[in-house]
């Protein structure tokens, strides 16, 4: 394999809320020398962070999109994504997991392993991305580095080893100690850049050797070699090196590192490690899905001269047209060469090829296995795989979750109406967590989204970037209904027109579905409905769950089974059995006695300790079900249930209850039955909008 692919490192940095993501990555590119002045996130000089290039990024201090850029250090090439950390926008950081070898998982050092850092663990494992961690903020008063390697194992069940030590606790931080190399390294200069080793201070002595001593253990089960060097007391770098890249890339060992991005310690060093430990794509498997062999997965080699296959990632439509960053797994790519999208077979030519820094371009003539670049002016979606028509094969998707939230657009004129229009179809080909339709009924245009702060962040951008002035009304919660009852149905569908008429005839039963899916069973016999017309029954039923007659809400977890039937010579249609099992269904499921079911999130509620009971109080106004609290003597963390229909404005609320100090997270948990008398109140506020609609 060439030396240009083992010195490649595609990155990700991911974490929950502030924890220092993009502060460490404005370091490293600092010390990178690809930027030549570090700001600050919430900038006082009006800049702003390089990696934070939306203007409403900076305004709010957070990332909204992921950005790439990419570095050299020691003659090691890195690509980096900065995620965002907001659950709102977890779709940023599925789609940069979905195609970096390894990744910085950042904790900070007094609030430990957060509730958000579980998704992102849970989101990394779903990639089988290998990681090294990062504790950062140890310069912050209640910081506690050894508390969280120990949250480490136990809440994210890592086996996380570390590999540095702090000089100094909270205002005294001033350094590490590098446990494989057993020396004190300090960063020091204006702004850290100066590297100084020293002999470990004498108060650290005892404890740098007590872990070291659990590192090299924990290290000795990868390498054989390492563990007969420990019996001859013979252990070189070279050898510890080895074994925690060997542990770190099977995903069984956590290498964890220390420092203050903010107070410039610890970064050069963790650049280091993600050199030493983390993966190049010639140590990753990936495969493909091969077109032409019904599916079988193929694995793809990080081979320049092997045919091209290539992932769009992240589509992002700027003034001058879309930009579509790309993967590249296997293959090279350069400017003028002929691509084919497996998707549609379409063909296109590459116009201009460029690496991205933050908002920046730079022009590229080739690119190869392994690299991550941008095209423009291409026509795709996200998620299309592109080939040089050498191969016909396909990347797996990645996940994308489902919207739990909805609010009703109304456009002021009729400049704002074609200017909406043309925001939501951009911000749809962006995002795949952002949907857009028009409500049949209301005839309102309807966005759904991850949760408040997501779809707040898309009225913003359709005031600024497309002069849309809209108005938003009350979220819409995404409200499901399902039968409770197996009920019987006969059903035929007679219609005489002159010519050939319509004729099918279903009978069979509708029942809950346990698993909560949709099932359809075929107990047919003797032949009573022609095998060819099943399909169209089935697809009958399956067109009747998008509208439940209760509510007029999506049906869920429903098993049809059909047992009997009748069919004519001449009448007979996949029509008319499609209509049959429509008529069917309406026959029979308001006897099947429907319930409404209401969204119900899984909501984690960070605070310090103080506030605990008054936030608890008001999960429990808010009909949530409590499931537990973790406590550290700082912070508390609460778990909890809540139906989405009450978590409206809580943020606000949780902020007065905390004196701006707690934050929640939340995402979607289950579906539960809505209780009776507020499923009676959502009927009847509906009938009053649909009369209201009428009148209108």
């Amino acid at each position: 394999m060439s030396e240009r692919i083992e010195r490649l490192r595609n990155l990700g940095i991911s974490a929950h809320i502030d924890s220092g993501k993009t502060t460490l990555t404005e370091r490293i590119l600092f010390y990178t020398h690809r930027i030549h002045a570090i700001h600050e996130v919430r900038g006082k000089d009006g800049v702003g962070a390089k990696m934070d290039s939306m203007e409403l990024e900076r305004e709010r201090g957070i990332t909204i999109a992921s950005a790439a850029t990419y570095c050299e250090w020691k003659g090691y090439h890195v690509n980096i994504i900065d995620t965002p950390g907001h659950v709102d926008f977890t779709i940023e950081v599925e789609r940069a997991l979905r195609v970096l070898d390894g990744a910085v998982l950042i904790l900070c050092a007094v609030g430990g392993v957060q509730s958000q850092s579980l998704t992102v663990d849970r989101q990394m494992n779903r990639y089988q991305v290998p990681r090294i961690a990062f504790i950062n903020k140890c310069d912050r008063s209640g910081a506690n580095p050894l508390r969280v390697v120990d949250q480490l194992r136990t809440r994210l069940n890592h086996n996380a080893v570390l590999v540095q030590l702090p000089i100094g606790a909270e205002g005294d931080f001033c350094g590490v100690v590098d446990l494989v190399a057993m020396r004190a390294v300090y960063f020091e200069g204006p702004k850290g850049e100066e590297i100084r080793m020293d002999a470990i201070p004498p108060d650290l002595a005892e404890q740098a050797a007590k872990k070291r001593e659990e590192l090299l253990d924990a290290a000795s089960m990868f390498s054989d070699a390492l563990m007969e060097a420990i019996f001859e007391d013979q252990v070189t770098e070279e050898l510890i090196i080895d074994a925690l890249r060997r542990g770190t890339l099977s995903r069984q060992l956590t290498p964890v590192f220390v420092g203050s991005a903010y107070k410039n310690i610890g970064v050069q060093a963790l650049l280091d490690g993600v050199s030493r430990y983390l993966p190049s794509p010639a140590d990753v498997r990936n495969e493909a899905l091969d077109l032409d062999a019904g599916e079988q997965m193929v694995p793809l080699r990080s081979d320049p001269e092997a045919p091209l296959v290539a992932l769009a990632f992240k589509l992002e439509v700027t003034p001058y047209g879309q930009l579509t960053y790309m993967r590249i797994y296997q293959g090279s790519l350069g400017k003028g060469d002929d691509l084919v999208i497996s998707r549609t077979r379409k063909k296109i030519k590459v116009g201009r090829l460029v690496r991205m820094h933050a908002d920046e371009m730079e022009d590229i003539s080739r690119a190869e296995a392994g690299d991550i670049v941008a095209l423009f002016g291409i026509d795709c979606f996200s998620g299309d795989t592109f080939t040089d028509g050498r191969v016909n094969c396909s990347m797996s998707s990645m996940f994308v979750p489902e919207p739990v939230i909805s609010l009703a657009l109304t456009p002021q004129d009729n400049k704002s109406q074609v200017n909406m229009s043309k925001a939501l179809n951009r911000f749809m080909k962006e995002d795949p967590t952002f949907r857009s339709h028009v409500d049949p009924e209301s005839g309102e245009t309807i966005i759904s989204g991850m949760g408040e702060l997501h779809l707040d962040v898309y009225l913003e951008r359709m005031r600024r970037e497309f002069s849309a002035a809209v108005t938003a009304g009350m979220p819409q919660v995404a409200y499901r209904e399902a039968v409770t009852e197996r009920v019987a149905f006969d059903y035929t569908h007679k219609k005489q027109t002159g010519g050939a008429g319509q004729y099918g005839r279903v009978a069979g039963y509708l029942a809950p579905s346990e698993e909560g899916e949709y099932t359809f069973v075929n107990e047919v016999k003797g032949g009573a409905i022609p095998t060819e017309f099943i399909p169209a029954v089935n697809k009958g039923f399956q067109s009747c769950l998008k509208k439940g007659l209760l509510i007029g809400f999506p049906v869920l977890g429903m098993t049809v089974g059909v047992n009997d039937g009748q069919a004519h010579s001449v009448d007979s249609s996949e029509m008319a059995f499609s209509q049959a099992a429509i008529g069917a269904f309406k026959q029979a499921y308001m006897k099947a006695r429907p319930v409404i079911l209401e969204p119900v999130m899984k909501v984690t509620v960070e605070c310090p300790s103080e506030y605990q009971g008054g936030v608890m109080a008001s999960l429990n106004q808010r009909r949530g079900l409590i499931m537990g609290s973790t406590e550290d003597g700082v912070f508390t963390g609460v778990e909890a249930e809540v139906p989405l229909a009450e978590m409206f404005g809580y943020a606000t609320v949780l902020r007065s209850l905390t004196q701006g100090k707690g934050e929640f997270t939340m995402e979607f948990s289950r579906y539960a039955k809505l209780p009776e008398a507020l499923a009676e109140e959502l009927k009847k506020r509906l009938r009053e909008k649909t009369k209201g609609d009428k009148v209108a």
